[in-house]
């Protein structure tokens, strides 16, 4: 009879020769354990789970985009039946992998059914969040979560320790729940417009993932012009996108303590607050810039602006579905959209940018700076010394990876400063939206674009982290003395 071995610690290293000792002795490991097992990977596995388990992520998120890359290579994946050239193949893998939305081509009409799926299932995996995919692999491998893993997964989440698989399983119900609400409440539309039942259900299932993971993909080869009045498609939008973009720590939060609202957690009650004030002023600004603009608000019925602005106050924060196109609005509105995409929405969510805890942190930093105040507090909490510098470093990293991109842009092409800027906020911030620009960038500026949606989805995360992870304590301080600042 074969017995049965115990669940490997991933605290502790692995022999290659035990695991070629199981094999031998003819025990059947099934699942991931047994492909990485028969590929040799796992020791190498559980190495970087214990050591880094940021490159581990980063890992993982880089093999899905390069395996959906090979996906959409294929000649099936086109609608002419013709191999996509890499560059768009890589590209269009990246955006959906890393929840973005630029394209280089169109996505209804170029990509068949198949390249479509591809895509969209490609979104939804990057949608789950990096973390929570490297933390589900690797529980996959080991049965259980080493300290490290937990202690990663748990700053990336805000969760305790001992949360972090009721965390991951929430993640996935959560995901899950929303899309199929969503494409509940988009299917009838679809079919009331004519559409037979299965190509309402694709564009429903379609727009449902899209819109909950803030992917920025639209499916309908009219796109969502036509739909810029129609509240029946844009409030799902609108809600979907808030949903998808606050984060899973905060929905949880909410859940759990739906009947005592005050007893939130700090990071629930920055994130909500912040999160809705930004969306408020974003919908009352872009209202007010574009209300008159004929190529924009001034064609559509007041009911239509209306919509149209409150879809443009959550898709500057990350997910880049417009029912008007962003290349014919106003230099100013560039401008604020730019704030906005930079700044993102919450941690842990589909959604990208700095983070709107990291921005809320920042402010009220410089209002108790102003007013004299030694404690930084928020309802009733203080926020550590910490977290303010954490937030500093977040923000300051993420305005270097942007000024470094728009300079290489600068160079590689003959555009104006407010399109390339405006570009590659959205494409660092994970957004979407473009002026209008993306396909005639030249090849050398695409892959820019590339590394840098690739690094705006899991280099200030992971950055955050490995930050967050080294911090330590000293015994001996040296004596404190301040510089003049201003």
């Amino acid at each position: 009879m074969m017995g049965t071995s115990e669940p490997t610690d991933p605290t502790e290293p692995v022999d290659p020769n035990d695991l070629a000792r199981e094999l031998a002795a003819g025990e059947e490991v099934g699942g991931i354990r047994g492909l990485l097992t028969r590929l040799g990977l796992r020791s190498w596995f559980h190495r970087v789970a214990r050591f880094s388990p940021a490159r581990l992520a980063i890992t993982v998120f880089a093999v899905i985009v390069v395996g959906i890359t090979a996906l959409l290579s294929l000649p099936i994946a086109t609608a002419s039946g013709e191999r996509a050239p890499f560059v768009d193949a890589l590209f269009t893998a990246t955006s959906a992998v890393c929840v973005t939305g630029l394209t280089t081509v169109d996505t209804a009409t170029y990509w068949s059914f198949f390249g479509q799926v591809v895509i969209i299932v490609g979104a939804a995996i990057g949608g789950l969040g990096i973390m929570t995919l490297a933390s589900l692999l690797s529980f996959a491998v080991s049965r259980h979560l080493g300290l490290t893993q937990r202690m990663l997964a748990a700053s990336e989440n805000m969760s305790r320790l001992g949360d972090v698989m009721s965390l991951l399983r929430a993640v996935a119900y959560t995901a899950f729940g929303v899309e199929a609400v969503l494409m509940a409440v988009l299917l009838p539309r679809f079919l009331t417009l004519g559409l037979d039942f299965g190509h309402a259900a694709w564009y429903a299932f379609f727009m449902a993932l899209s819109i909950f993971n803030n992917a920025g993909f639209v499916v309908m080869p009219e796109g969502l012009a036509p739909y810029a009045s129609d509240w029946w498609i844009g409030l799902p939008i609108v809600l979907g996108t808030f949903l998808g973009a606050i984060g899973f720590p905060v929905i949880r939060d909410l859940v759990r303590r739906r009947r005592r609202p005050r007893q939130l957690t700090l990071h629930s009650k920055l994130t909500l607050t912040t999160y809705t004030a930004l969306s408020v002023i974003s919908a009352v600004a872009i209202g007010a810039f574009e209300w008159t603009n004929p190529n924009t608000y001034g064609t559509l019925p007041t009911g239509g602006k209306i919509l149209t602005a409150l879809i443009n106050s959550v898709n500057a924060r990350s997910s880049g579905l417009s029912t008007i196109a962003p290349e014919h609005m106003h230099e100013s509105t560039w401008l604020l959209q730019d704030a906005l995409m930079f700044v993102g929405g919450g941690s842990a969510s589909t959604a990208g940018g700095i983070k709107v805890t990291t921005f809320a942190v920042l402010v009220l930093a410089i209002l108790a700076e102003a007013r004299g105040d030694q404690d930084i507090e928020a309802f009733g909490r203080r926020i550590t010394l910490s977290t303010v510098r954490l937030s500093v470093a977040v923000a300051f990293i993420g305005a270097t990876i942007v000024g470094v991109a728009s300079l290489l842009l600068l160079q590689l092409t003959d555009l104006t400063l407010d399109r390339i800027l405006f570009e590659v906020i959205s494409a660092f911030a994970t957004v979407g939206l473009s002026t209008g620009i993306t396909p005639i960038l030249p090849t050398s500026a695409k892959y820019v674009i590339v590394v840098l949606m690739f690094i705006g989805r899991v280099g200030t995360m992971t950055a955050a982290s490995a930050l967050a992870l080294r911090e330590r304590r000293r015994v001996i301080h040296m004596p404190a003395e301040r510089p003049l600042i201003g």
